[in-house]
């Protein structure tokens, strides 16, 4: 197998001896190659192929309708820009299936971005009339959004089974992913919570926000997203434990090894275990997981808000793509904010993790602007009793989180140090020549149990070397517990 040279770019700028991390989560090479014809730069070849593919089009096709010239232009346009994106572009800390699927991800985001900053220099009716041209049947669209805050002492299993809809499938899809971005069940479990808090603080802006208490904590919080969060942390056990170790399909004999190689390109490279709080972690980190729980909340709320100002359908193509493509740049940008945050040496964040932040706030700031009719109903008490409430909790949770980081490793170590001794005194009894009987042996091996919750005494100072003590010495001190 040939590995890659990684040659060094304007987005790439770690330094010789290895102290500035960013190339590793901004463009992370590909660390084993099989099949080099894929991962060559055939640029000579795009650029014929693509230059003939337009001047074809140019040439052949009918421009007399105006629309569908424009339509045309467009394509093309974006086209071109996702080949630049492709050649130019950093593939961000993933480099399956293809490093160029991820450039083209970035690319997509970035034309996304381009287009909210000039959606917002525009009139809300401009606008309007951009998605009517591209969607004509939005003109006859009008909201239909089911009720939830109806009756909410009325109890039934057949009520409580016609709330499991579409949109709690989505639930707990939807957490079940983002347990695999985020790989902490305390984050996971404090974002839950906190949106359910956001829906209450702005139902009266948005009426689907209204639920019924046990649709809330029960529905929503325990089951739906309970179940996504465990679902998606067992599937993060599961990767953790795998062998990653990849065969070129070249190796491969069979047809069928080879297509099951293939199959396989399109799952991660490797897994790595996340730790968003070790016990070394200083208040900076906690305050930078907060923020990305801060964070988390205003992304799900430019969704429902943007839906809500330009009157767009859940399941229509606009609201879904926009999902998709959020959920798709949310992979690589929080695997590089965690690197920035975790790697002392990672002086930079990622650029797929700014454009995602760029798309975020630029998202607010159109709900804002072409929401102005709606904001004049805010009660701001409400917005700032959440917004303090947001900050509060989530330092709080996050803090919680750090405290029992440590504890779990304080007790860790105990356990280490507790098999130490218990390892120190089988040696030190078959160094004493073995007369010490069975149940001294079998103390050795099963009777440290009692001592994982209280630490060892510490050795008698009069205590003799143990080769020079009787065999009955030796069991008598090792069924009182005391350690050599």
């Amino acid at each position: 197998m040939a590995g890659r040279s990684r040659s060094p770019s304007c987005c790439s700028t770690g330094s010789e001896d290895g102290s500035d991390h960013f190339w590793t989560i901004n463009e992370h090479p590909v660390d084993d190659i099989s099949l080099e014809f894929f991962y060559k730069p055939h640029t000579i070849t795009l650029l014929t192929i693509s230059t003939l593919g337009l001047l074809y089009s140019a040439l052949t096709r009918s421009d007399s309708v105006p629309e569908a010239n424009v339509w045309s232009g467009f394509c093309c346009v974006v086209f071109f820009f996702l080949i630049i994106s492709v050649l130019t572009f950093p593939n961000g800390p993933f480099t399956r299936p293809h490093p160029a699927v991820w450039r083209i991800v970035f690319g997509i985001s970035l034309i996304y971005f381009l287009s909210l900053v000039f959606a917002i220099y525009q009139k809300y009716s401009d606008v309007k009339e951009v998605m009517y041209w591209l969607y004509p049947g939005l003109r006859d669209w009008k909201p239909d959004e089911k009720e939830y805050a109806v009756n909410c002492s009325q109890i039934t299993t057949a009520r409580l089974w016609s709330h499991m809809d579409i949109f709690a499938v989505g639930h707990f899809c939807g957490w079940a992913m983002k347990a695999l971005l985020v790989r902490h069940y305390g984050i996971c479990w404090t974002i839950s919570v906190m949106w359910e808090v956001s829906e209450m603080a702005f139902a009266h802006l948005l009426p689907n926000f209204a639920e019924c208490w046990w649709d809330a904590i029960v529905l929503d919080v325990l089951l739906c997203n309970g179940l996504g969060i465990w679902l998606g942390m067992y599937i993060c056990r599961k990767l953790e434990m795998r062998n990653y170790r990849w065969e070129s399909i070249k190796d491969i004999d069979s047809t069928t090894g080879k297509i099951r190689r293939a199959l396989m390109q399109f799952t991660p490279a490797s897994w790595t275990h996340i730790r968003w709080l070790d016990p070394n972690s200083t208040y900076m980190r906690v305050v930078a997981v907060s923020i990305l729980v801060i964070m988390w909340q205003l992304v799900e709320l430019n969704s429902f808000f943007l839906k809500h100002i330009f009157v767009v359908g859940p399941s229509h193509p606009l609201c879904i793509g926009r999902l998709i493509l959020i959920a798709v740049i949310s992979a690589p940008s929080i695997r590089q904010f965690y690197s920035y945050v975790t790697d002392t040496q990672c002086k930079r964040v990622g650029t797929q993790c700014w454009v995602f932040c760029a798309i975020t706030f630029t998202e607010f700031i159109v709900c804002v602007k072409f929401g102005a009719q709606i904001f004049k109903q805010t009660q701001m008490l409400y917005v700032l009793y959440w917004l303090i409430f947001q900050m509060i909790s989530s330092i709080l949770c996050i803090y919680g989180c750090a405290i029992l980081a440590k504890q779990g490793k304080r007790k860790e170590m105990d356990i280490v140090k507790l098999r130490r001794n218990i390892k120190k005194a089988k040696d030190q009894l078959q160094a004493g020549g073995g007369g010490g009987g069975d149940s001294a042996r079998n103390w050795a091996t099963n009777g440290g149990q009692s001592l994982r919750h209280q630490a060892p005494p510490p050795p008698s100072a009069a205590a003799k070397s143990p080769t020079k003590q009787s065999s009955s010495e030796l069991k008598r001190r090792l069924q009182n517990g005391v350690t050599f």
